[in-house]
Parts: C-alpha cells; structure tokens; sequence
C-alpha cells in the first residue's frame, strides 16, 4: 500500500519519504516497537516504494510491482523467522546466498527478518558483515520490541526508528478497514493495547458478555453489602490474564462514566449506554476520576503480578466506596 495508506506514524513515515526523495534511505535498519503496532507494514510499504518506479518517495500500488510486495510474492523480497527457539546461522547462511545473487526483477533485494532479538550469537555475527556491507545495495529490516536485546555490534551498524503503540482511534480504523462494523470495533479498540495483533485475536461475544456482567455488578456494588463485593471478583476474576482482560473492559467503560458525567455525548460503548448513563448519575465526576486512578492502579499492580482475586477485590471495595 501506498504510504498514504498507513495509519498512524506520521513521524517516521515522513522521515522514510524524505530520505527516499533525497536517495538517503539506510541499506539496514532496525523497526522496534510492540508487536502488531505497523512495523512490517512500514517496512514492506518502504521495500515497496523502493522497487516502485512511479513515484519519487513513494509506492503508486497499482503496478505489477506493487501488487507483487503487496501479495506477498515478489521474489526480491526474502522474510526469516526463528526456526524454533532461535533464527540459526544456517538461516543467515542462506538469506547471505540469496543476496549474493542479482535481482530478479526489482533495482536490489530485500530482507525483513521477525523477531530479531532471536538471533542465536552465531547468527548475528555471522549477520555482522551482511549488515554493514548489503551485497548488490540490499537492504535488511530488522523488526524487534526490544532493540537492547539485540547485540551492540548489530544496532551500531543499523539506523534505529522506534514505533509507538498505536491509539485506541486508530487500531478503531484499521479494524472497520477489515470489515469488522464500527459498534464491535469501538469494543475491542481500547482493549487492544494498541496492538493490532491482539485486536484482531479477540473475541467480541467474549467481550460484549463480560461487559454486560461487569456493568450490571458494577450497579449492585455496596459497601453494605459485602457479598456484592466478592461475588462481583469472583464472576469476573480468573487467571491473570483474564482479570487483566476484566480490568481493561472495566477501565473502557469508566471513561465512558467519566465523558457522561463531564456532559460529553461521544462515548465507546454506544450499545450500552442507559447503563453508562446510570452508573455516571452515581458517580459525579471528581468519583469518575477517582475511579479511573483506581482501575490504572490495579491494572499495574496485576501486570507486577499481584494475587488477581485479591487486586479484584480491592478495586471493587473503592469503586463502591466511591460512588
């Protein structure tokens, strides 16, 4: 796809265009950010325009050049993932004799390699050479989360563009793009961390349940009345990824009450919206913003681990306590 077509970005998007006009583009990289925020999607747009012959600093996406990148089935284009627990120097060995011969029919050759942190040690420096000296002016991409994973001989000798997480408006988009009806999109978005990975592996029936539940205990919760307390931790607690599952439809719907209350009328979970409505007629909107800062608090006390049914617990006595 054309850049233009990219959603989010904008910064590093700018950056590629400009050193493409200029002829500056790097022959390695490294793409870092979290996993399925649009970093093999840059670096097969970038590979695209680079092979397209129509426009200066981008792609046109429609020539059989384009179509090829964009099919997955351009022969200049090789892709390595781990084999197993680690990429293996075999693997190098092999992209090395691959780049060693001439483009089939684009102007260099191409390489995006996944997961880059697994290279084992005898792979990445067997990639050392490769990376500083790309045979017939190819150019090599790695994608990572975490470019400190990787070895300091490799980031030297590649130019570091770090990714951002995309927003909850713009995983939004890409998802409706998929096809996927604005209402189900508004659900999942925020719950997706700004990954689209995660938001396309998440199950809206799943969601819309817990929603449903979670909204109708949150109605019930009583400082009087304990068992509401529990009970509602129990329903909705689990493992520890399932709480944190609860604790993000739960923080999606607080900021719904929190815009009520604030008389804003533009609000995520559209389906549900008496309840919202309700819930924000109970908690007027310092209790709003209290309840946000509880819910975050929990979440990270869970991510470090915390017992779940106990950090349920917890959330649930001051949501109740403040209202």
């Amino acid at each position: 796809m054309p850049f233009n077509r990219v959603v989010g970005h904008g910064r590093i998007i700018e950056v590629l265009r400009r050193a493409l006009r200029f002829g500056k583009t790097s022959h390695s990289y490294i793409f870092e950010g979290p996993e399925g925020c649009g970093r093999k999607t840059v670096a097969l747009e970038l590979i695209q325009a680079l092979f397209c012959s129509k426009v200066a600093d981008d792609s046109c996406g429609v020539c059989p050049t384009c179509l090829k990148v964009a099919g997955g089935n351009h022969a200049d284009i090789h892709l390595i993932q781990p084999d197993g627990q680690f990429i293996k120097i075999e693997q190098v060995r092999e992209l090395q004799r691959e780049l060693a011969f001439r483009p089939y029919e684009a102007p260099r050759k191409a390489c995006i390699i996944e997961q880059a942190e697994r290279f084992n040690i005898a792979a990445a420096n067997s990639l050392l050479k490769t990376l500083e000296e790309p045979p017939g002016n190819a150019i090599i991409i790695l994608l990572t989360e975490n470019a400190g994973m990787l070895l300091p001989t490799v980031r030297s000798r590649c130019q570091l563009i770090s990714f951002s997480a995309l927003a909850p408006e713009q995983v939004q988009v890409l998802l409706e793009r998929d096809g996927m009806s604005a209402d189900t999109a508004r659900l999942i978005a925020p719950l997706a961390g700004g990954s689209m990975a995660i938001a396309r592996s998440l199950d809206n029936d799943t969601l819309s349940a817990k929603r449903d539940t979670l909204l109708k205990r949150l109605a019930e919760l009583d400082l009087h009345r304990i068992s509401t307390i529990f009970d509602a931790s129990e329903e909705l607690g689990g493992n520890r990824d399932e709480t944190l599952e609860t604790i993000d439809v739960l923080l999606s719907c607080a900021r719904d009450v929190l815009y009520t209350a604030a008389g804003c009328n533009q609000i995520v979970n559209e389906a549900v919206r008496p309840a919202i409505e309700s819930l924000a007629a109970r908690f007027p909107l310092p209790s709003a913003v209290q309840m946000i800062d509880e819910i975050r608090e929990v979440r990270r006390a869970v991510q470090r681990n915390a017992n779940s049914k106990l950090a349920l617990d917890r959330l649930f006595m001051r949501i109740a306590g403040a209202a």
